[in-house]
């Protein structure tokens, strides 16, 4: 899997994407950073990746138990105040649609938070190496 960014060469703040044949995703900035507020920013990409696993991570746990799960809405709120202290909240609030009894829900919810994201964003220690291309 890889990810290519290109710079938009209109002055903006803004990047284009292309990741494994999916292309012109926009990454930007908001206006007060410089950027002309046309596309998410990085931190939209990141809790967006967060509620969307989450989402499907339910769907396919009740589509293997058969049970009558209809749709998933997520809503991920950020809190940022502390990011640069090295504390990044996130509130995800899920609803689950259809037939389903309490414990279906509670159980759905418990194993979204075992989606591999969740996972990667609570117990990894992520390792990052930048270079230069040559």
């Amino acid at each position: 899997m890889s990810i290519r960014l290109r710079s938009e060469r209109n002055g903006r703040l803004r990047e284009r994407a292309t990741i494994d044949g999916f292309e012109d995703l926009l990454v930007g900035v908001p206006e007060a950073f410089g950027g002309d507020g046309q596309a998410p920013d990085p931190h939209d990409y990141f809790d967006l990746s967060l509620g969307a696993c989450k989402a499907i991570t339910a769907r396919m746990y009740a589509q293997r138990k058969g049970w009558p799960l209809e749709g998933v809405e997520v809503t991920v709120k950020r809190d940022e105040r502390d990011e640069a202290r090295g504390v990044y909240r996130l509130e995800v609030v899920m609803s689950f649609h259809g037939d389903l009894d309490e414990a279906q829900r509670e159980r759905l919810e418990d194993i979204s938070d075992k989606c591999p994201i969740h996972r990667l964003m609570t117990t990894s220690d992520v390792e990052i190496t930048t270079r230069r291309s040559v």
